[in-house]
C-alpha cells in the first residue's frame, strides 16, 4: 500500500477528497488516505472467480442480495474506511443507509452478508486490522482468500500454506474455520455454496 497524504483527516473529508471517477483505489486507515496498489492478474482472477460464483448462488437461490462495483465501508471506530475486494449486501437493509444512494457507502455491519479479501503482500491489514474492524461493525461473516500462503504464520499455521479463513460472529465476536486443499467452504451466507478451497485458490481453472 502506498500512503498519499501524510496528514490525518475524517471520514467526511475522505469523502468529500475522493477523485471522482479515479482508477485508483483508496482507503482511510486510521485517518491517512492510502492508495491501495493494483492487484495482480492471479489476485484479480480470484476476486471474480469469487464474485460470479457467489453471484450465480444470489441468482438460483433468489436472494435479495447484491454485490456493488464500488462499495466504502465506514468503520465504527477510527476514522478509517475500507474497500473490501468483494462484499456481498442484503439490500432489503440499503433503505437504512444514509449515504448508500448518494455515495456508495455503508455504515452498519447488518446491511452485510459478506466481506471478502483477498490477501496480497499486505496481509497484516487483512488479518489483524480489518478483521478486527469487520468484527467491531458487526459483519456477520468476513472471508480472508490466502491463495499464497503469505500471512503469519500464527494466522495460517506452519509451514504456510494457501489458507481460506472463514470468520463468523458468534456472540459478538468472530470465531474462524480454515479451509486448504479439497476442503469444502463452510458459509453461513450461502450454506449450499459448493466450493472447495483449491476451486477458489485456482480461481476455477485446472492445474
Amino acid at each position: 500500500m502506498i500512503q498519499t497524504i501524510s496528514k490525518t483527516i475524517t471520514f467526511d473529508e475522505f469523502v468529500a477528497w475522493y477523485p471522482e471517477n479515479s482508477v485508483h483505489k483508496y482507503e482511510l486507515h486510521n485517518g491517512v488516505i492510502v492508495e491501495m496498489p493494483l492487484g495482480t492478474g492471479d489476485h484479480s482472477d480470484v476476486t471474480g472467480f469469487i464474485s460470479g460464483e457467489i453471484n450465480f448462488e444470489i441468482r438460483r437461490l433468489q436472494l435479495p442480495y447484491s454485490i456493488p462495483g464500488d462499495c466504502l465501508l465506514k468503520l465504527a471506530r477510527n476514522e478509517s474506511g475500507y474497500q473490501p475486494d468483494v462484499i456481498v449486501l442484503d439490500r432489503t437493509a440499503l433503505i437504512n443507509e444514509p449515504w448508500w444512494k448518494k455515495e456508495s457507502i455503508i455504515t452498519m455491519g447488518s446491511s452485510v452478508r459478506l466481506a471478502v479479501e483477498v490477501v496480497s503482500t499486505n496481509w497484516r491489514d487483512d488479518y489483524l486490522f480489518k478483521a478486527s474492524d469487520y468484527e467491531e461493525m458487526g459483519i456477520p461473516e468476513y472471508w480472508t482468500v490466502d491463495y499464497l500462503g503469505l500471512g503469519g504464520r500464527k494466522f495460517i499455521g506452519n509451514p504456510k500454506q494457501a489458507t481460506l479463513s472463514v470468520y463468523q460472529l458468534v456472540d459478538g465476536e468472530y470465531q474462524v474455520k480454515q479451509f486448504r486443499g479439497s476442503e469444502r467452504i463452510e458459509s453461513l451466507a450461502f450454506p449450499e455454496l459448493n466450493l472447495t478451497a483449491e476451486q477458489i485458490f485456482l480461481a476455477g481453472l485446472p492445474n
